[in-house]
C-alpha cells in the first residue's frame, strides 16, 4: 500500500495547487511513483484527460509535474459553474448533470465523496505516493461539515497534512494559528508542519512567528518558498485577469463564463493583454473572444451590453477578430442550442462562414492540426478540445490530422475577413504561430517583427519544483512518510 500526503491552504490561493505539483515533480525525481490526487476542484480551466474525459487543468498540470498521463483519477468531482448557483457536475470526467449548490451539498456529495474516496485508495494501491489537494481553507464553519475535500479526505486514508499560507498577502501567522484552533484535536494530529509561501523579505524576520508556532503546536516550519516568477499556470477561482496595453493592443473580452483562459498565456508573455468588459473600451488591435461555459448566455450578454456592436464596428475599423471554441461559435452566423441554454435558434455575430449545432456528447481530445489560414498555411500546431457544438464552415481554419494520436482527417474552425475561429484550445502555445500571427499585426502598424521567446511547461515545472526542494525540509516529509 502506498502513502499519501495531503497539502492543505489557510485560505483560496495560498498556492496549494503549484506546491503539489512541485512536490510531485521533487518526489518523481527521487524516484518514486507519484500521482496527485483532489477529490473535488470548482473550475472553468479544465483539460482532456488519457480517457477521453474532462479535468481540472491544475491536475492537469500535476499530472504532467508527476510524468504521468493526466487521468479523470487525478480529479474524480469536477464543477463547473455556470452562474445563478448552479454548476455542471463532472465526475470521473463525464458530466452527470447540472444542479444548484444546495442541492448539490444535500443529495449529492456524500455518495460521491465514498466513490473518490475509493478512487484514491486504488491509487494508493498501485503508486509509492499519492500528493492530495485541498480546497479553499479546511475551517470555514458554514461549509465544515459538507466539505468533501480537505480533512475528510486525510482522516480517510490517515494522510499528514502541510499546512501552507500565503505570507505575501500578510497576516499569515494568525491565518495558521486561527486554522489550527478552528481544527478538532484528530485533525490536529494530521498536520505535520507548515510552509509559508510566496515570501519577499528578510527571512530572519520570521524567526520569532516560527519558535512560536513550534512551541504552541509542536510542529515544525518546514520551510519558506520565496515569491517565483514562473508561467505555471494558477488556479482560476482567484486568477487576476492583466489589463496591459502593448505594442499590440491586445483584447481579450472578459466573458462572465470565460474558460480556459490559460490559452492566452503566451500573448501575455509575448505582449500584454488587455481584459475587459465594457463596450466603450473595446479599440483594440486583436480582440479575443475566449471559450466560454455558457456560450450562448455569453452571448447574448455581449448583444444587450453593445460588446457586439463594439466589436462588429472595431472590426470594420480594422481590428482583427479571433474566437477560440465558444467565442468561434459566437462569431459565426448562428447557433443552434437545444442542449446548454436549451434557446434554440440565436443569430451568431456573423463574423465567420459557420454555424454550429450543440449535441449532449462533449468531445474531450487531443489534437494535431494543418492551418489552412494562408498567412500561416502548412504550420503543423498542436492544442486540445472540450466542446458540446459542432460548427461547419465553407472555409474552415485548419484540418485536424490527429485525435489522441489516431490519425483524423476533419475540418475545423471557419477564416473570415480579417478574422478566424478556432476549436484548438492552446493554439498560441505553438510559438512559431503566435510569433508568426503577432508580426503580421506589427507589420501593419509599422512595428519591429518581434522574437516570441518559446518556454515549455516541463522546463517551468522542473525550475520551480528545485526552487521548492531548495525551501522546504524534503528530509523531514520522506521521515514523516516512509519511516
Amino acid at each position: 500500500m502506498g502513502k499519501a500526503l495531503m497539502v492543505q491552504g489557510t485560505m483560496s490561493g495560498a498556492g496549494k495547487s503549484l506546491l503539489v505539483a512541485a512536490l510531485c515533480r521533487i518526489f518523481s525525481n527521487l524516484g518514486y511513483d507519484v500521482v496527485p490526487f483532489k477529490s473535488q476542484n470548482m473550475s472553468l480551466n479544465s483539460a482532456p484527460s488519457i480517457e477521453g474525459g474532462e479535468i481540472s487543468r491544475a491536475q492537469y498540470l500535476q499530472a504532467l509535474a508527476c510524468r504521468k498521463k493526466p487521468s479523470v483519477k487525478f480529479n474524480p468531482i469536477l464543477l463547473k459553474p455556470e452562474g445563478n448557483m448552479r454548476s455542471q457536475v463532472v465526475f470521473m470526467g463525464k458530466s452527470i448533470g447540472s444542479v444548484l449548490a444546495r442541492d448539490y451539498i444535500l443529495s449529492k456529495k456524500a455518495e460521491l465523496f465514498e466513490k473518490a474516496v475509493a478512487v484514491l485508495r486504488e491509487l494508493m494501491e498501485k503508486h509509492d505516493l499519492v500528493i492530495i489537494e485541498g480546497a479553499g481553507s479546511p475551517v470555514e464553519i458554514n461549509l465544515k461539515d459538507y466539505d468533501i475535500a480537505n480533512m475528510r479526505v486525510a482522516k480517510a486514508v490517515n494522510a499528514p497534512v502541510i499546512l501552507v499560507a500565503d505570507i505575501d498577502r500578510g497576516g499569515s501567522f494568525a491565518q495558521i494559528v486561527g486554522t489550527m484552533e478552528l481544527l478538532s484535536e484528530e485533525e490536529r494530529d494530521l498536520v505535520t508542519g507548515f510552509v509559508f509561501n510566496k515570501f519577499r523579505g528578510d527571512l530572519s524576520l520570521l524567526k520569532p512567528g516560527f519558535e512560536f508556532l513550534e512551541e504552541k503546536y509542536e510542529r515544525p516550519v518546514l520551510g519558506v518558498v520565496p515569491y517565483i516568477e514562473h508561467r505555471l499556470p494558477e488556479e482560476d477561482s482567484l486568477a487576476e485577469f492583466p489589463r496591459v496595453k502593448g505594442e499590440l493592443h491586445i483584447q481579450i473580452i472578459k466573458l462572465p463564463h470565460i474558460s480556459n483562459f490559460t490559452d492566452f498565456e503566451p500573448l501575455h508573455w509575448a505582449n500584454g493583454v488587455d481584459y475587459v468588459t465594457r463596450a466603450e473600451e473595446i479599440t483594440g488591435d486583436l480582440i479575443i473572444v475566449p471559450g466560454s461555459k455558457n456560450t450562448v448566455e455569453d452571448l447574448l450578454w455581449m448583444r444587450e451590453n453593445g460588446i457586439e456592436d463594439a466589436i462588429i464596428e472595431a472590426h470594420r475599423e480594422g481590428s482583427f477578430v479571433v474566437g477560440i471554441c465558444g467565442g468561434f461559435q459566437m462569431l459565426g452566423q448562428e447557433i443552434i442550442d437545444k442542449v446548454e441554454s436549451k434557446r434554440g435558434k440565436v443569430k451568431g455575430i456573423g463574423l465567420l462562414p459557420a454555424k454550429t449545432v450543440f449535441s449532449r456528447e462533449k468531445r474531450t481530445n487531443h489534437l494535431n492540426a494543418k492551418v489552412l489560414w494562408e498567412p500561416a498555411r502548412g504550420m503543423i500546431v498542436e492544442g486540445y478540445e472540450i466542446r458540446m457544438g459542432r460548427s461547419a464552415s465553407r472555409n474552415p481554419f485548419s484540418i485536424i490530422t490527429s485525435i489522441n494520436g489516431a490519425k483524423a482527417f476533419e475540418p475545423e474552425g471557419a477564416i473570415g475577413e480579417r478574422a478566424f475561429g478556432t476549436y484548438l484550445h492552446g493554439i498560441f502555445h505553438n510559438f512559431a504561430f503566435t510569433e508568426r500571427f503577432l508580426n503580421i499585426l506589427r507589420a501593419e502598424k509599422g512595428l519591429e517583427p518581434v522574437k516570441v521567446e518559446e518556454w515549455s511547461i516541463e522546463e517551468e515545472i522542473e525550475r520551480f519544483a528545485k526552487v521548492v526542494g531548495d525551501n522546504i525540509n524534503v528530509g523531514s516529509l520522506l521521515n514523516v512518510l516512509f519511516k
